[in-house]
């Protein structure tokens, strides 16, 4: 055989293994390899413009598509679609039948494309909103798609709203949504307040992903008054506000563990004091004390959380 005839042989089979050779993945090969669609964003509004779900007009009331700023996909110079959604020009290209069309990557419900493939597009522009504690936080290390709880193609993401922000939430804190239902809870539910008012959902030193250093210091944000200090402290005031108290919700008021007395006797024994323990058991000779009968010790002892009167240290007063 003839160097002309191996070589054209060769260029042959090359050629072969390319066509038999399946398009790849957005996700799976190198952004030039696979190439860019030559007509943009008219390109995907050709197939998805009307589509059900991808409500692509409405974009263009968000930060996302506002071709006047060049930070956005599509200002002056940047990719549009493809700036979060990857090269398409095997999405867009021929295909050969029997063969499936390649992905672009997608984003939230039902997505193709790896969560890390989706967060680290998202982060190539918003690490520094996000921050260096989203890959620790229980967010980042369960894998959570920032696409799980945001929404870019509509006009207002419901996460940035008190008002809609917690039922994007309540889609995995279920438990939680029970709390705020309760007879005495913080004012969620009625929109005055969203979960982000206590929580960092993009991460946090502590374990509840608190906007402060511990519970106290995010309690204070919005009681102040209570935070001290106090000529005479009352000792689980300092140390946690949820000894006493349940954050999200209790059908006990002032959002307590228990009902008083029996909160106050989980730590104060009734000896040396005349109150008894609320409980049937603990009234003697079937005679009920007169502190039991007025139903809580805070009937008396009004300053509980603290008192800097100078006769409070039993926090009457």
């Amino acid at each position: 055989m003839t160097a002309v005839r191996r070589s054209a042989l060769a260029l042959i089979l090359w050629a072969a293994a390319t066509a038999a050779a399946p398009a790849q993945n957005a996700w799976e090969a190198d952004p030039e390899e696979i190439g860019y669609s030559r007509a943009g964003a008219d390109t995907c509004y050709g197939c998805h413009g009307n589509e059900p779900g991808f409500q692509l007009d409405a974009m263009f009331l968000t930060a996302h598509g506002q071709p006047a700023d060049e930070r956005s996909p599509f200002g002056a110079g940047q990719l549009q679609c493809e700036a979060c959604h990857g090269p398409g020009g095997a999405h867009t290209g021929r295909v050969k039948r029997g063969e499936s069309r390649p992905h672009m990557i997608n984003f939230g419900e039902g997505e193709i494309a790896p969560v890390q493939v989706q967060n680290d597009m998202c982060l190539g522009c918003h690490e520094t909103h996000v921050g260096v504690a989203w890959d620790a936080s229980p967010h980042g290390s369960d894998e959570v798609s920032c696409a799980g709880c945001h929404e870019v193609h509509i006009a207002r993401d419901p996460v940035a709203s008190d008002v809609t922000q917690p039922a994007v939430c309540y889609e995995c804190h279920q438990n939680v949504r029970g709390d705020f239902l309760k007879f005495a809870s913080h004012p969620v539910r009625e929109g005055q307040m969203a979960c982000t008012g206590c929580h960092s959902p993009h991460g946090s030193m502590t374990d509840a992903l608190l906007v402060k250093a511990n519970l106290n210091e995010t309690c204070y944000t919005c009681h102040a008054d209570l935070r001290g200090p106090f000529l005479w402290e009352h000792a689980p005031v300092p140390d946690d506000c949820s000894n006493c108290h349940r954050p999200h919700g209790s059908n006990h008021r002032g959002m307590l563990e228990k009902r008083g007395p029996l909160l106050c006797q989980s730590c104060h024994a009734p000896a040396g004091h005349p109150s008894v323990p609320y409980t049937s058991a603990g009234l003697p000779d079937g005679t009920a004390n007169p502190n039991l009968l007025a139903g809580n010790c805070m009937n008396c002892h009004m300053q509980v959380h603290g008192s800097n009167h100078p006769s409070g240290a039993a926090l009457m007063r």
